[in-house]
């Protein structure tokens, strides 16, 4: 009879997870809707400066983001962990992290202040989400040669700029290959680096699973902050003799292979 009750328990927990899964995502598609037709044309009208309005949108947006966080973790879809987090409080931060799940990005910005991230040319024409997006001057990828410049401006105007150096979810299997996006920004821009880990323990929501395929016991996401990566430190990145390009493929190698040890 236990054994019948504790299987019965862990059915209608998983339920409730698949049904706590689908009204997080409905808030979020609602929320970004109404961040889009109403929050941000009235922060139009009342911010006239363009810098200054684009530093409240980041403020309104971190806010949403944390408040859908906190509704996943309410409903038992999730629970989360952040160690590390006061190396968050500067300006200016190149943010490396690896990418387990779908809502990592939401994870991260609602914990830094004034983020700014390379969002996909096709996120600025989603109805849901490219208010948004063009109100918090997010970087599109579609700028091609110029993308790397537009990085280094925004650290240095105090933006703190995340990037997912894989440029998409890792696989199921763990294997992580990055690209040299990241890798060019840091070399091009001579900053430092500072890598987030994020482990979901059981994964959920990653690189080809469904929604509402919940794992049996609630997800756990541990999200590390760690000490910043000096790239002067790496033989061959830096120096009068290095070239950027070899520099940035040293880099990445170097990248890689750190953030799977550390995963």
């Amino acid at each position: 009879m236990q054994q019948w009750l504790k299987r019965l328990n862990s059915l209608l927990n998983k339920y409730w997870r698949v049904g706590g899964t689908a009204i997080s995502f409905i808030a979020f598609g609602v929320g970004g809707i109404v961040l889009r037709l109403m929050i941000f044309p009235l922060l139009n009208l009342i911010v006239r400066d363009e810098q200054s309005r684009i530093v409240w949108a980041r403020r309104i947006i971190r806010l949403a983001f944390r408040a859908f966080v906190e509704l996943m973790s309410a409903l038992g879809v999730l629970s989360y962990r952040i160690s590390g987090r006061e190396r968050l409080q500067r300006k200016g931060l190149l943010i490396l992290a690896n990418h387990p799940s779908l809502i990592d990005t939401v994870l991260l910005m609602a914990f830094v202040e004034q983020a700014d991230c390379i969002v996909k040319s096709a996120l600025w024409r989603n109805p849901f989400t490219r208010g948004p997006v063009r109100a918090a001057g997010y970087i599109s990828n579609a700028h091609g040669p110029e993308l790397v410049d537009d990085c280094i401006s925004s650290m240095r105007s105090g933006g703190n700029l995340i990037i997912f150096p894989e440029g998409t979810r890792t696989p199921a299997d763990g294997n992580m290959s990055f690209k040299r996006g990241a890798a060019n920004v840091a070399v091009r821009g001579a900053c430092a680096i500072t890598p987030v880990i994020i482990r979901c323990t059981p994964a959920t929501l990653g690189k080809g699973n469904k929604w509402w395929k919940v794992p049996a016991t609630m997800a756990h996401f541990e999200i590390e902050i760690q000490q910043d990566i000096d790239i002067r430190d790496i033989p061959g990145v830096t120096g009068d003799a290095c070239n950027p390009t070899l520099a940035a493929r040293q880099l990445t190698y170097y990248l890689q292979n750190y953030f799977m040890k550390e995963s």
